[in-house]
């Protein structure tokens, strides 16, 4: 076992520095001196090597006493899986709608049925919400989304796993629209995925946000992960005449709300692959029926 000097032995390696902080008080309150130190990224709690034998078991006996809530502090390298088929579906969905969009299919004019038109958001047709998120300008626009959504798909895909994320962000994204169509007023019109793609980086940030908070990092460093995500949404989200600051806004924070109430989803949840598979398809299901309903209309 690892020591510190050639007098002390670690008794506890943990990524979290509250584990070890809240360890030493145990030790501490049973008269076992302990030091924590942070090492090679690791938290380390150290003893005199006498104390070694007394400190393992106050601390066994602490954690009997105290179990962990079910779904209280997930580990920070815990990733699921289901984000590259996540990510695939995304991509097939969008290049599907495209060419379904450029083939003039059902011969409808499928931007006009199906971008956000925030009169008619606003009138009722909430459809627009979903269907506008794979709807593209031109092919840059489609690759950007392409691009930068299987990014942000794939690293929020091992917080939540591939199909909960994605239901998730079709439904993040859908918000975010609709915020916007009510704050940007009756003659706004927008679409693309990109609602969705910045709901993910908010996703993102807000679960490293909470990490933090859960690790017991203080001061600045703890907004470290709300700094780095406003500079990348700074750098790929404002710019360019038509984009659309004010939905990638509205998703970002939307994501960001997700993010902060995930753990509340039990672990046994996102961890079954019935349960993955079930809100992978449901998400598909949302997007098909909400063009079911633009088409009609």
């Amino acid at each position: 076992m690892p020591s510190f000097s050639s007098s002390r032995e670690t008794v506890l390696r943990s990524a979290h520095r509250r584990e070890c902080m809240e360890s030493r008080l145990v030790l501490q309150a049973a008269g076992i001196p302990a030091d924590v130190e942070h090492r090679d990224g690791s938290w380390l709690l150290s003893v005199h090597s006498e104390d070694l034998d007394r400190a393992n078991a106050e601390l066994d006996a602490y954690r009997r006493e105290n179990p962990p809530p079910p779904a209280a502090n997930r580990p920070a390298g815990r990733r699921l899986g289901g984000s590259q088929v996540g990510v695939v579906i995304y991509i097939l969905v969008l290049l599907y709608v495209t060419f379904l969009d450029a083939s003039d299919t059902f011969g409808r004019d499928w931007h006009s049925a199906g971008r956000v038109d925030s009169a008619k958001v606003l009138d009722g047709q909430w459809w627009r919400c979903l269907t506008a998120l794979t709807l593209h300008l031109d092919a840059a626009h489609l690759i950007a989304n392409l691009v930068f959504g299987a990014v942000f798909g794939l690293i929020a895909g091992g917080i939540l796993g591939g199909g909960v994320t994605w239901l998730a962000l079709v439904i993040a994204g859908g918000l975010g629209n609709y915020i916007n169509a009510i704050v940007q007023g009756d003659d706004h019109m927008s679409l693309g995925a990109s609602t969705t793609v910045f709901a993910g980086l908010g996703l993102i940030v807000s679960d490293a946000l909470r990490l933090g908070v859960a690790d017991g990092v203080a001061g600045l460093r703890r907004w470290t992960p709300l700094v780095a995500g406003l500079v990348l949404f700074a750098y790929t989200g404002i710019g360019g005449e038509q984009t659309d600051v004010g939905a990638h806004l509205t998703g970002f924070f939307v994501g960001m709300l997700f993010g902060w109430l995930a753990p509340k989803i039990p672990d046994a949840w996102l961890e079954s692959r019935m349960i993955q598979s079930a809100a992978g398809f449901l998400a598909v299901l949302l997007i098909g029926l909400a063009w079911m309903l633009a088409l009609r209309a």
